[in-house]
């Protein structure tokens, strides 16, 4: 089973208000990211939330996803990460993580990611858009110890870095798909929605 984890947990302190809830081509925008994650081949979604919990949760009614409140979430990004896997269900094989601020992430780029995971047999799969790393990022369920002891508000990067023999990459001809962190962030993605369509992602 390939599971996914949402993180949608964030303080949004640079945006000034919650940007998971800002309007987007008539949904809001955590809703995009999720609903491109539930149309992917992965089986099982938790999404973890922190600021204004109840709303994001509420911008998602219907989604067939398990919620997990993170009350430590001012700490950083790690804290939902490791709340987020902790959750997973033991026949997970693997989890992608995914940034909740990314609505132009699709399913075929996540499928991309999965089927790279299978045919190259590393535990580690990340997408490199036009020669830059990104996200989402794929673990293997034998890395989830690792994942667990991340600490700071730096994602999983250290262990993608620990040993480059582990990672697969996953090559996209085409920019990073960009995440919402300023209000400028957010008019620039206003101008480049909607997503790459599926023939881009894969």
């Amino acid at each position: 089973m390939i599971a996914a984890v949402v993180l949608a947990a964030g303080a949004a302190s640079r945006f000034g208000e919650q940007k998971l809830l800002v309007p987007l081509e008539g949904k809001l925008l955590i809703r995009w990211t999720v609903e491109h994650v539930l149309a992917s081949q992965v089986e099982e979604v938790v999404v973890v939330l922190g600021r204004e919990a109840e709303a994001v949760r509420e911008a998602l009614t219907g989604l067939p996803v398990r919620f997990l409140v993170n009350p430590r979430y001012p700490e950083g990004m790690s804290s939902s990460l490791q709340g987020g896997v902790a959750s997973l269900d033991p026949a997970v094989e693997a989890a992608l993580i995914v940034l909740g601020d990314q609505p132009q992430i699709t399913a075929a780029i996540i499928n991309r990611i999965i089927e790279t995971y299978r045919l190259s047999r590393k535990p580690i799969v990340v997408p490199v858009y036009e020669g830059v790393r990104g996200n989402p990022v794929l673990f293997d369920a034998s890395l989830f110890p690792e994942v667990m002891a991340v600490t700071g508000d730096q994602g999983a990067r250290e262990v993608i870095a620990k040993d480059p023999e582990r990672v697969a990459s996953v090559p996209f001809p085409f920019p990073m798909p960009r995440d919402v962190d300023t209000p400028d962030d957010y008019q620039a993605l206003l101008h480049r929605f909607p997503p790459l369509p599926p023939e881009e992602g894969g």
